[in-house]
Protein backbone atom coordinates (compact mmCIF):
# COMPACT_ATOMS: atom_id res chain seq x y z
CA UNK A 1 0.00 0.00 0.00
CA UNK A 2 1.64 3.28 -1.10
CA UNK A 3 2.52 5.63 1.80
CA UNK A 4 0.76 8.45 -0.05
CA UNK A 5 -2.53 7.08 0.56
CA UNK A 6 -2.52 7.77 4.30
CA UNK A 7 -2.84 11.44 6.19
CA UNK A 8 1.00 12.96 5.44
CA UNK A 9 0.65 16.22 7.04
CA UNK A 10 2.00 14.37 10.67
CA UNK A 11 3.96 11.39 11.23
CA UNK A 12 2.56 8.46 13.28
CA UNK A 13 3.29 7.01 16.76
CA UNK A 14 2.68 3.55 18.03
CA UNK A 15 2.14 2.84 21.72
CA UNK A 16 2.04 -0.84 21.18
CA UNK A 17 4.59 -3.32 19.38
CA UNK A 18 6.94 -6.63 20.49
CA UNK A 19 9.68 -5.10 17.83
CA UNK A 20 12.45 -5.98 20.82
CA UNK A 21 13.61 -8.79 19.80
CA UNK A 22 14.25 -11.77 21.93
CA UNK A 23 11.99 -10.59 25.34
CA UNK A 24 8.49 -11.99 24.72
CA UNK A 25 6.50 -13.47 22.38
CA UNK A 26 7.59 -10.97 19.75
CA UNK A 27 10.02 -10.15 17.25
CA UNK A 28 12.75 -13.33 17.75
CA UNK A 29 16.32 -11.62 16.39
CA UNK A 30 17.51 -8.30 15.63
CA UNK A 31 17.14 -8.47 11.62
CA UNK A 32 13.14 -9.18 12.81
CA UNK A 33 13.28 -5.95 14.79
CA UNK A 34 15.26 -4.05 11.89
CA UNK A 35 12.28 -5.39 9.86
CA UNK A 36 9.58 -4.35 11.29
CA UNK A 37 10.72 -0.86 12.11
CA UNK A 38 11.28 -0.82 8.29
CA UNK A 39 7.40 -1.42 7.73
CA UNK A 40 6.71 1.19 10.24
CA UNK A 41 8.44 3.58 9.02
CA UNK A 42 7.18 2.88 5.56
CA UNK A 43 4.03 3.71 6.64
CA UNK A 44 4.78 7.09 7.98
CA UNK A 45 5.87 6.50 11.53
CA UNK A 46 8.50 8.18 13.47
CA UNK A 47 7.72 7.42 16.79
CA UNK A 48 7.27 3.97 18.50
CA UNK A 49 6.92 2.58 22.23
CA UNK A 50 7.81 -1.14 21.95
CA UNK A 51 5.65 -2.78 24.92
CA UNK A 52 7.64 -6.08 26.18
CA UNK A 53 4.94 -8.48 28.05
CA UNK A 54 5.60 -7.18 31.92
CA UNK A 55 5.47 -10.60 33.29
CA UNK A 56 7.72 -13.51 34.86
CA UNK A 57 7.95 -15.59 32.23
CA UNK A 58 9.27 -13.06 30.47
CA UNK A 59 12.38 -10.84 30.48
CA UNK A 60 13.04 -8.47 32.74
CA UNK A 61 12.95 -4.60 32.93
CA UNK A 62 16.72 -4.21 32.97
CA UNK A 63 16.71 -6.57 29.80
CA UNK A 64 14.19 -4.83 28.38
CA UNK A 65 15.90 -1.74 28.93
CA UNK A 66 19.56 -2.71 27.44
CA UNK A 67 17.06 -4.19 24.54
CA UNK A 68 15.73 -1.02 23.53
CA UNK A 69 19.33 0.51 23.66
CA UNK A 70 20.81 -1.77 21.44
CA UNK A 71 17.79 -1.87 19.34
CA UNK A 72 17.87 2.53 19.01
CA UNK A 73 21.82 1.97 17.64
CA UNK A 74 20.55 -0.50 15.29
CA UNK A 75 18.25 2.20 13.81
CA UNK A 76 20.50 4.28 14.01
CA UNK A 77 23.41 2.67 12.50
CA UNK A 78 20.73 1.53 9.48
CA UNK A 79 19.75 5.51 8.77
CA UNK A 80 16.51 4.33 10.08
CA UNK A 81 14.10 7.41 11.08
CA UNK A 82 12.73 5.81 14.18
CA UNK A 83 12.46 6.88 17.69
CA UNK A 84 11.98 4.17 20.71
CA UNK A 85 10.68 4.75 23.79
CA UNK A 86 10.27 2.86 27.20
CA UNK A 87 7.32 1.57 28.10
CA UNK A 88 5.93 -2.50 28.83
CA UNK A 89 2.63 -4.88 28.30
CA UNK A 90 1.63 -4.87 31.92
CA UNK A 91 -1.52 -7.13 32.89
CA UNK A 92 -4.57 -6.40 35.54
CA UNK A 93 -3.63 -9.89 37.03
CA UNK A 94 -0.37 -9.35 37.83
CA UNK A 95 0.32 -8.96 41.83
CA UNK A 96 2.66 -6.38 41.43
CA UNK A 97 0.85 -4.12 39.38
CA UNK A 98 -0.44 -1.64 42.19
CA UNK A 99 2.32 -1.95 44.59
CA UNK A 100 4.68 -1.22 41.73
CA UNK A 101 2.39 1.55 39.81
CA UNK A 102 4.09 4.84 40.16
CA UNK A 103 6.96 3.67 41.85
CA UNK A 104 10.74 3.17 40.03
CA UNK A 105 9.87 -0.44 39.38
CA UNK A 106 6.82 0.40 37.49
CA UNK A 107 7.07 0.51 34.00
CA UNK A 108 5.00 3.43 32.00
CA UNK A 109 4.75 4.39 29.09
CA UNK A 110 7.96 6.63 29.08
CA UNK A 111 8.10 8.90 31.67
CA UNK A 112 4.53 10.39 32.34
CA UNK A 113 1.35 8.65 34.27
CA UNK A 114 0.38 6.35 31.79
CA UNK A 115 0.89 2.94 31.81
CA UNK A 116 0.05 0.63 29.06
CA UNK A 117 -2.35 -2.28 31.03
CA UNK A 118 -3.99 -5.51 29.33
CA UNK A 119 -7.29 -7.76 30.64
CA UNK A 120 -7.38 -11.10 30.12
CA UNK A 121 -9.53 -12.13 26.76
CA UNK A 122 -11.64 -14.62 28.65
CA UNK A 123 -11.79 -14.41 32.34
CA UNK A 124 -13.68 -11.11 34.00
CA UNK A 125 -12.32 -8.76 36.06
CA UNK A 126 -15.38 -7.58 38.15
CA UNK A 127 -12.63 -5.09 40.10
CA UNK A 128 -11.52 -3.85 37.18
CA UNK A 129 -13.38 -0.33 38.21
CA UNK A 130 -11.75 -0.34 42.06
CA UNK A 131 -8.39 -1.33 39.96
CA UNK A 132 -8.40 2.08 38.03
CA UNK A 133 -9.76 3.87 40.78
CA UNK A 134 -6.46 2.67 43.08
CA UNK A 135 -4.34 3.78 40.01
CA UNK A 136 -5.96 6.75 39.61
CA UNK A 137 -5.25 7.45 43.50
CA UNK A 138 -1.18 6.99 42.70
CA UNK A 139 -0.83 9.25 40.00
CA UNK A 140 -1.43 6.62 37.51
CA UNK A 141 -3.49 6.32 34.22
CA UNK A 142 -4.21 3.03 32.61
CA UNK A 143 -4.49 2.82 28.92
CA UNK A 144 -6.05 -0.03 28.37
CA UNK A 145 -4.77 -2.46 25.83
CA UNK A 146 -6.96 -4.05 22.89
CA UNK A 147 -10.73 -4.37 25.14
CA UNK A 148 -12.29 -5.02 22.27
CA UNK A 149 -10.40 -8.29 22.27
CA UNK A 150 -11.72 -9.27 25.68
CA UNK A 151 -14.59 -10.62 27.41
CA UNK A 152 -15.23 -8.19 30.02
CA UNK A 153 -15.05 -4.79 28.22
CA UNK A 154 -18.18 -6.90 25.93
CA UNK A 155 -20.44 -6.70 28.86
CA UNK A 156 -22.44 -3.95 27.99
CA UNK A 157 -21.27 -0.29 29.42
CA UNK A 158 -18.28 -1.55 30.74
CA UNK A 159 -16.34 -0.01 28.42
CA UNK A 160 -17.91 3.18 28.80
CA UNK A 161 -17.74 2.92 32.57
CA UNK A 162 -13.88 2.02 32.76
CA UNK A 163 -13.51 5.39 30.76
CA UNK A 164 -15.76 7.77 32.82
CA UNK A 165 -13.83 5.80 36.09
CA UNK A 166 -10.48 7.61 34.31
CA UNK A 167 -8.86 5.11 32.23
CA UNK A 168 -8.14 5.44 28.24
CA UNK A 169 -8.54 2.45 25.52
CA UNK A 170 -6.24 1.62 23.15
CA UNK A 171 -7.58 0.15 19.58
CA UNK A 172 -5.50 -3.07 18.20
CA UNK A 173 -6.03 -1.62 14.50
CA UNK A 174 -5.70 -5.48 13.38
CA UNK A 175 -9.59 -5.85 14.99
CA UNK A 176 -11.11 -3.85 12.07
CA UNK A 177 -9.80 -5.93 9.77
CA UNK A 178 -11.15 -8.95 11.45
CA UNK A 179 -7.46 -10.44 12.74
CA UNK A 180 -9.48 -11.63 15.69
CA UNK A 181 -12.97 -12.78 13.98
CA UNK A 182 -15.83 -11.09 14.42
CA UNK A 183 -16.37 -10.38 18.09
CA UNK A 184 -13.75 -8.23 18.07
CA UNK A 185 -14.33 -6.25 14.92
CA UNK A 186 -18.09 -5.61 16.51
CA UNK A 187 -16.75 -4.10 19.24
CA UNK A 188 -14.04 -2.35 17.78
CA UNK A 189 -16.67 -0.72 15.38
CA UNK A 190 -19.09 0.25 18.07
CA UNK A 191 -16.20 1.65 20.51
CA UNK A 192 -15.16 3.98 17.54
CA UNK A 193 -18.43 5.18 17.09
CA UNK A 194 -19.01 5.46 20.69
CA UNK A 195 -15.88 7.97 21.01
CA UNK A 196 -14.25 5.60 23.50
CA UNK A 197 -10.63 5.09 22.05
CA UNK A 198 -8.03 7.43 23.00
CA UNK A 199 -5.35 5.84 20.84
CA UNK A 200 -4.81 3.35 18.71
CA UNK A 201 -1.77 1.22 18.25
CA UNK A 202 -0.62 -2.25 16.23
CA UNK A 203 0.29 -4.44 18.75
CA UNK A 204 2.85 -5.77 15.85
CA UNK A 205 4.78 -8.91 17.06
CA UNK A 206 6.37 -10.03 13.71
CA UNK A 207 7.43 -8.56 10.41
CA UNK A 208 5.94 -11.25 8.59
CA UNK A 209 3.56 -9.41 6.34
CA UNK A 210 3.76 -6.23 8.20
CA UNK A 211 4.03 -3.17 5.80
CA UNK A 212 0.84 -4.61 4.54
CA UNK A 213 -1.40 -5.61 7.01
CA UNK A 214 -0.91 -2.62 9.34
CA UNK A 215 -1.23 -0.42 6.54
CA UNK A 216 -4.65 -1.99 5.02
CA UNK A 217 -5.55 -2.07 8.65
CA UNK A 218 -4.99 1.68 9.58
CA UNK A 219 -6.81 2.26 5.97
CA UNK A 220 -9.90 0.43 7.19
CA UNK A 221 -10.05 3.27 10.47
CA UNK A 222 -9.75 6.07 7.92
CA UNK A 223 -12.58 4.74 6.04
CA UNK A 224 -14.09 4.41 9.27
CA UNK A 225 -13.07 7.54 11.22
CA UNK A 226 -11.92 9.96 8.70
CA UNK A 227 -8.87 11.23 8.77
CA UNK A 228 -8.71 13.36 10.91
CA UNK A 229 -9.77 11.32 13.85
CA UNK A 230 -6.65 8.63 12.50
CA UNK A 231 -4.65 11.38 13.05
CA UNK A 232 -5.82 12.33 16.17
CA UNK A 233 -5.63 8.00 17.68
CA UNK A 234 -2.60 7.38 16.02
CA UNK A 235 -0.54 10.74 16.25
CA UNK A 236 -1.53 13.61 18.93
CA UNK A 237 -2.77 11.73 21.19
CA UNK A 238 0.05 8.57 21.26
CA UNK A 239 2.70 11.80 21.66
CA UNK A 240 0.44 13.74 24.41
CA UNK A 241 0.89 10.03 26.50
CA UNK A 242 4.83 10.30 25.72
CA UNK A 243 4.48 14.04 27.13
CA UNK A 244 2.27 12.49 29.93
CA UNK A 245 -0.76 15.50 29.22
CA UNK A 246 -4.06 14.92 28.77
CA UNK A 247 -5.73 13.35 26.14
CA UNK A 248 -8.45 14.37 23.62
CA UNK A 249 -11.49 12.16 23.44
Amino acid sequence: MPKAELPSVQSFCDLHNHLLHGLDDGAKTLADSLEMGRALVSLGFTEVAPSPHARPEYASAALARARLAEVQAAFDAAQLPLTLHLSAENSFLEPTLLPHAGTPEGRPIGAGPYLLVEAPYLDPVPSLPQIVFRLKLKGVTALIAHPERCAEFQRPGRAAEIVGGGARLQLDVAALMGRYGPVALKYARLFLDEGLYSVAATDLHSPVGAREWVGKAMEKLKAHVGDTRLVQLFAVNPRRVLNGEALEL
